[in-house]
């Protein structure tokens, strides 16, 4: 296991706060979109600073969304303060210069709200169906988003050509995901933010290993290798769900985490024999009443190292109202609990939502 933390930590002068969806509610997917971007809405008109979006193709059951570009642009229409990021675009899936148009016009379009994020993500089977080898997905990687950088720049193509428009101010807004200190070191190198999992696999040699003990060197190696003069961008996402209620919560807990175990089974994790409160664990879950999280997210010391707090309700998965009403307890109780203030108030005519039973 790494040594304790000896990097110094990031210092925010202002910590800002995101909600992230994988577009999994149960339903259709024209409706898990039009969910979805209800939800992003709520969260804007409770102050939240950033909303993001998964892409995932081909297996519905891990992720609802494609083109996220799409569906942002859909967002964007009916928003206008929050920032609109994809967390993230699988980048050795797609054609380089086709993502750096998107993003601009994107961009442009949503008056520059775009925060870009990529990784190397996506099963071997998505890169078979794509005609690609998921062996070379982190040399495919670096080739694609050096690419889409040149674009941006209005450097030359290959083949000469310039991208129209350019786009130079998305080079300050890319944020790299990474499960390891290499990765933590590659988005430093670049002078980009960094993207870390709600949760992520332990390693055979200690599978009880907190969030913490694996994030926390991952932190160290991206500000070691941060350019001098770069200010650090970190993102922690967390699975959170709040509720008036704390049956009811860890009642959907359970549903959630044990349908989880059932279709993906991480050897790593506890399995279908699990209690409760060892999924929770297990799965690196914060639910409960707005106290129950608050004391939960307390002790998780790397959101001490960030300046981006995310959260979301994987794998829980409540339904719908249930999910607009814990946008609104993390935003009104859970995040100032945390240290983050809104710079904009509701709506005078928004009113809270009733949450309703599963």
């Amino acid at each position: 296991m790494s040594s304790p933390s000896l990097a110094p930590a990031a210092a925010p002068t202002k910590r800002r706060l995101g909600f992230f969806s994988r577009l999994l509610d149960d339903a259709p997917a024209a409706e898990r979109y039009r969910l979805v971007a209800e939800q992003i809405a709520h969260a804007e008109a409770f102050g939240f600073d950033s909303a993001w979006v998964a892409q995932h193709h081909f297996h519905e059951a891990e992720g609802g969304l494609p083109s996220p570009f799409v569906f942002l642009a859909h967002v964007a229409a009916r928003t206008r303060r929050i920032r609109l990021g994809t967390g993230v675009v699988t980048l050795p899936l797609e054609n380089a210069v086709r993502v750096a148009e998107d993003a601009v016009v994107f961009d442009l379009m949503s008056g520059g709200r775009l925060e870009f994020g990529v990784g190397t993500g996506g099963t071997p089977s998505s890169f078979t169906a794509f005609g690609l080898s998921s062996e070379a997905r982190a040399e495919v990687f670096a080739r694609h988003l050096a690419l889409v950088r040149d674009a941006w720049a209005g450097r030359p193509l290959p083949g000469g050509d310039h991208l129209y428009p350019s786009s130079p101010q998305l080079l300050d807004r890319v944020w790299q995901a990474t499960f390891s200190e290499g990765g933590g070191i590659r988005a430093g190198e670049a002078g980009d933010g960094l993207m870390l999992s709600r949760t992520q696999p332990r390693p055979g040699a200690d599978p009880r290993a907190s969030l913490a003990e694996l994030q926390d060197p991952i932190i160290d190696a991206y500000l070691e290798r941060l350019p001098a003069g770069r200010a650090p961008r970190i993102m922690g996402s967390r699975s959170v769900f709040v509720a008036d209620d704390r049956a009811e919560a860890l009642r959907l807990a359970e549903r959630g985490l044990r349908r989880s175990v059932a279709r993906f089974g991480d050897p790593s994790r506890p399995g279908a024999d699990a209690s409760l409160q060892e999924l929770i664990a297990g799965y690196d879950v914060h639910v409960g009443t707005v106290e129950d999280v608050i004391a939960s997210l307390s002790a998780d010391r790397v959101l001490d190292r960030v300046t981006d707090i995310v959260f979301q309700v994987h794998s829980v998965d409540p339904p719908h109202p249930l999910i607009l009403r814990s946008i609104e307890l993390i935003a009104t109780r859970v995040a100032p609990a945390l240290g983050w203030s809104r710079q904009e108030s509701s709506p005078a005519a928004h009113k809270p939502t009733q949450a309703l039973a599963a």
